[in-house]
């Protein structure tokens, strides 16, 4: 599903129009972003948690050119999903072709 395709669906369940529906959706989308740049994690009850993990510094190699380098330590976005999503997607009745 792209957004435009999210947009679309929130609209026609609520009747409110697309351009309020995407202006607030890419409104969540940029302080979900300026939260993990802010080092802070965002929980939503019931769907999940976007996450800031840390990775440790580690070797890596490059087999092109058969050398290693060092990959710095680095923080990076995730996406945990609530116990209760993951029982929905898990259980679901899958549809047949």
């Amino acid at each position: 599903m792209t957004k435009a395709e999210l947009v679309g669906n929130i609209s026609k369940r609520t009747g409110i129009e697309r351009s309020v529906v995407l202006g607030t959706l890419e409104a969540f989308m940029d302080e979900v972003k300026n939260s993990l740049e802010a080092g802070e994690d965002v929980h939503l009850r019931g769907f999940g948690s976007f996450l800031v993990k840390h990775r440790a510094q580690k070797t890596g190699r490059i087999l092109k050119n058969n050398t290693t380098i060092i990959i710095p330590a680095h923080d990076i976005p995730s996406f945990k999903p609530a116990d209760v999503f993951i029982d929905k997607v898990k259980n679901r009745v899958k549809k047949s072709a």
